[in-house]
């Protein structure tokens, strides 16, 4: 599989005061790294300070120590992360390598603790692990968005449609005026060979025609006004109208909007509330997880081997005569010393304090996702207020525009209809004067002029009205071509759509057939004779909530073995050997690195606590799993070390 590229070079580690660390200088080169030694020797200590220098906050501050450092000399960049002791907490600093490492701590810092390795033997809802990483809030904020923008484009696309029918009546009117204007500029030209006729026959003193040639231009220009003003006044008068049919549209849409009875910032405090009760609950289901498992395997065990844990509180136990003294003073099969006051008790009343720890871990979890119900409702409930309050807003500000410029078009009308008049006088005055100018003997010279004029006012008009015609029918033409290009955007947004919609059921069915494939491939590697499949069934069931059923999905594990006589049956997880639940676990948990692409951005895997399973499989999953990442890390005993290739890195000593 392709990793990133930071995975060919070497990784140097520097940690102070991590877990049981002093002080250490590790290199990790690419490939399988081994940490080989007995318990106690700061290997799991040691796979902390990989992870804190990678981002996880999970990793223990030494004992003794108020502060603690690691530095990852990683692909020409060094990354840092600190550890400070405040009161009974430790903060984290510095600037590691992963800003968010939640799904690293999931799917690729598979420690004795990990959430996704343990799921299988505890039970838990595997969906819900692999599912965890994804934010499902922004999903649903950008369905919302492409779909108010897929809305737009539908619109637009819509009103482009309209656009286009208007076409061929544009076309129309643009063959009507050509043939009016060529008909007027006939007559033009007609009116005016009439007056040069005319002109020829006149005996009029120069300085006369000029001033009757002046008086007529004065009212050709005194029309072309009165034509523009008319212009000018049916153009504002039309805009007026669209504004008032605007305004009332607007107002009506504002009288329609239902009062907003909630405060979007009074939810937003409590969605916060709420996440920060979630955050609780789950680091005290992931307590009560691990504190489960434990006693579980505590109870399990033969005779109850009590181990001590190392420095770190982890799994490395220390192998001394302390640990054969407490070993020694256990009595039986019905009572036993406990191992965490010391006092001799029934083992039934472990058995009912386990019972008890997993009806509050179940009781918890339902608390945890009836509060996950809540965050989703509240968001879900802020996001259409604040969508409302926007669209009112918009709605009302829109409305203040249009009433501003209805104001400003009614002071126009009124300043255009008084120069108008104005204009519409003088007309009248100019026309007077050309009677003035040529009466009695030159009534048919004006009668001429006057016919001209006009003619050349009707040409000017028609003109500037095919002008304006072909505009439109080019703008109409090009908006015509942004068509095609909204519509390939409408297919794209519809595709992300149908992508974001199904992204959740995508991602579970990859989960699920990851899980499936690779199972089935370890199985055969490991070889694990007995067990025909284990896999892992996608499945839609109905559950209550409230009065009312939704729909969920259930990740169901199932397990098929073969009988003495090749028979195959269905077993039960809880039938499974510590190895075979430890290799589900581990193979769950690559499912999870896969599907998320952890490799994409994390060339890691970091592996302790294998005891439960025997050196070649060891040796064998190691095989398995370096293919996935650019750096294996593996904590091992020194014999299941052995079983594995020569040419891995080995480290002894930390």
């Amino acid at each position: 599989m392709e990793t990133t590229g930071l995975s060919a070079s070497t990784v140097t580690v520097r940690a102070s005061n991590i877990g049981g660390i002093d002080e250490t200088e590790v290199d990790i080169p690419p490939g399988v790294t081994v940490l080989s030694g007995r318990n106690a020797t700061n290997r799991t200590s040691f796979l902390q300070a990989i992870m804190a220098g990678l981002g996880s906050t999970r990793p223990s501050l030494k004992g003794n120590a108020e502060e603690g450092r690691v530095e990852l000399e990683l692909g020409g960049e060094t990354y840092t992360r600190t550890l400070t002791r405040r009161g009974g907490s430790v903060a984290f600093g510095g600037d590691p390598y992963l800003a968010d490492p939640e799904i690293a701590d999931l799917f690729a810092f598979l420690l004795e603790d990990n959430e996704a390795r343990l799921a299988v033997a505890r039970g838990d809802d595997l969906r819900e692990i692999i599912m965890r990483p994804v934010d499902t809030d922004q999903i649903e904020a950008d369905i919302r968005e492409l779909e108010a923008e897929k809305d737009d484009v539908d619109e637009r696309i819509a009103s482009l449609d309209t656009l286009e029918s208007t076409l061929p009546e544009l076309e129309a009117e643009r063959t009507e005026i050509e043939s009016d204007l060529e008909a007027a500029r006939e007559d033009l030209a007609d009116a005016q060979a009439a007056i040069d006729d005319l002109d020829a026959d006149l005996e009029e003193s120069r300085s006369r025609k000029e001033e009757l040639e002046a008086a007529f231009q004065a009212v050709r220009e005194a029309r072309a006004e009165v034509e523009d003003l008319t212009f000018e006044l049916e153009t504002e008068e039309s805009t007026l109208a669209e504004l008032r049919t605007e305004r009332d549209e607007l107002a009506a849409t504002v009288d329609e909007f239902e009062p907003l009875d909630e405060d979007p910032e009074r939810i937003a405090g409590r969605i916060e509330e709420l996440r920060q009760r979630k955050r609780s609950i789950d680091e005290t289901l992931n307590e009560l997880g691990s504190v489960i498992s434990f006693n579980e395997e505590m109870l399990a065990g033969d005779g109850l081997d009590v181990t001590f844990g190392d420095e770190t509180g982890g799994s490395e136990a220390s192998a001394d005569a302390g640990s054969d003294a407490v070993t020694d003073k256990l009595l039986g099969d019905d009572q036993t010393v406990c191992w965490t006051c010391g006092s001799e008790v029934d083992r039934s009343r472990i058995d009912d304090t386990v019972a008890k720890l997993r009806d509050l871990r179940a009781d918890t979890l339902e608390e945890r996702n009836e509060i996950r119900d809540q965050i989703d409702d509240l968001t879900a409930r802020r996001s259409t207020i604040q969508q409302r309050r926007r669209e009112r807003e918009r709605t009302e500000r829109r409305l203040d525009s249009v009433e501003s410029d209805i104001e400003a078009v009614e002071a126009r009308i009124e300043t255009l209809e008084a120069d108008l008049d104005a204009a519409e006088d003088r007309v009248a005055e100019r026309e007077a004067a050309t009677e003035d100018v040529g009466a009695g003997e030159y009534d048919d010279v004006i009668e001429r002029h006057r016919e001209a004029n006009e003619l050349e006012l009707k040409v000017d008009r028609l003109e500037s009205e095919l002008a304006d015609v072909e505009d439109e029918i080019a703008e109409t033409e090009s908006k015509l071509d942004e068509r095609e290009t909204l519509r390939a955007r409408r297919e794209t947004i519809a595709d992300d759509l149908t992508d974001l919609r199904t992204r959740v059921d995508q991602i579970e069915a990859d989960a699920v057939e990851a899980f499936n494939e690779h199972m089935a491939a370890v199985l055969d590697v490991l070889g694990y004779d007995n067990i025909d499949r284990i896999w892992i069934e996608r499945r839609e069931t109905e559950v209550r909530e409230g009065r009312r059923k939704v729909s969920q999905t259930r990740f169901d594990l199932h397990v098929v073995r073969s009988g003495d006589d090749g028979s195959a049956y269905r077993d039960t997880v809880d039938h499974l050997s510590e190895s075979e639940r430890e290799v589900t676990g581990l193979v769950f948990a690559l499912a999870g690195y896969l599907v998320h692409e952890v490799h994409e951005t994390l060339p890691f895997i970091l592996l302790d606590s294998l005891e439960a399973i025997d050196s070649d499989r060891i040796a064998a999953l190691v095989e398995y799993l370096q293919e996935y990442a650019g750096y294996l890390v593996v904590a091992l005993l020194p014999e299941d070390a052995a079983a594995l290739a020569e040419d891995h890195a080995t480290v002894e000593s930390i």
